[in-house]
């Protein structure tokens, strides 16, 4: 399984959103002192550090080393940190809350994931996430497919998987996690910076990228900038999945 490599660092910098609509996830999740959570897809550890903050006990598991070197730089032994496969992974006692911030589309074996969770979940254990779901960032993506077909590329393939709430819904139901509460909504997302597009190409499509010329990019954002570029900036076509789940069996 092909697993992405991040820029940690630029990721704090000029992806600062990311961890600050994951804080709106504690409103949910809840953590309460003492309990035990998982924070899947830690990253730099923004998110985990509010969790410890809460007097939880918490394990951050992420799959990319770099990740979570910075999210040791940022919580020293506040927490329990990990470089771990979502679709492979285990705790040694079942968990209070698994909590996930813009992480499950990055993994496309959620029946896998989603197996892991409730394992690693107490029997009324509860499981809190946002992620992307249907057609999120497909205006970026239908741009840099038609550049590419004008350009003669091959067609792209995008690394993210993006479930309808149906869809998602079933998968959880079917790993024993009853839903609760779910969202499904429009997020447009404000990017830094007149080249804020190119550099969210960069960091999160960079492999889908690697074989596309620069020029071939510069036209992806030409046919991008009439729906995204508004207000003096450049705004992401999130589309966005938040849920609550209850371990049922």
């Amino acid at each position: 399984m092909t697993v992405t490599k991040w820029d940690a660092r630029a990721y704090d910098q000029d992806f600062a959103f990311v961890a600050a609509y994951g804080v709106e996830l504690l409103d949910w999740l809840k953590p309460q002192p003492e309990e035990s959570i998982v924070d899947l897809g830690c990253g730099t550890g923004e998110l985990t550090a509010r969790i410890v903050d809460a007097g939880a006990s918490v394990i951050g598991l992420d799959a990319d080393a770099d990740m979570v070197a910075a999210a040791r730089e940022r919580l020293g032994d506040a927490a329990d940190l990990q470089v771990a496969d979502a679709h492979d992974f285990s705790v040694e006692t079942p968990a209070d809350a698994v909590v996930s911030n813009a992480a499950l589309h990055w993994m496309p074996a959620p029946v896998e994931v989603l197996g892991c969770v409730s394992d690693a979940l107490r029997i009324g254990g509860r499981f809190v996430a946002e992620m992307g779901s249907t057609r999120n960032v497909a205006t970026i993506t239908e741009a840099v497919d038609q550049a590419c077909r004008e350009a003669g590329l091959g067609e792209r393939r995008w690394p993210w998987y993006f479930p309808s709430p149906a869809q998602y819904a079933a998968i959880l139901e079917d790993a024993g996690l009853e839903v609760r509460q779910l969202d499904f909504y429009d997020r447009p997302t404000r990017l830094t910076g007149p080249d804020g597009l190119n550099r969210w190409l960069d960091m999160f499509a960079g492999d889908a990228l690697a074989d596309v010329p620069s020029d071939v990019l510069d036209r992806a954002v030409e046919i991008a900038r009439p729906a995204l570029w508004r207000e003096d900036a450049w705004w992401a076509d999130y589309r966005r999945l938040r849920f609550r789940a209850v371990k049922i069996a």
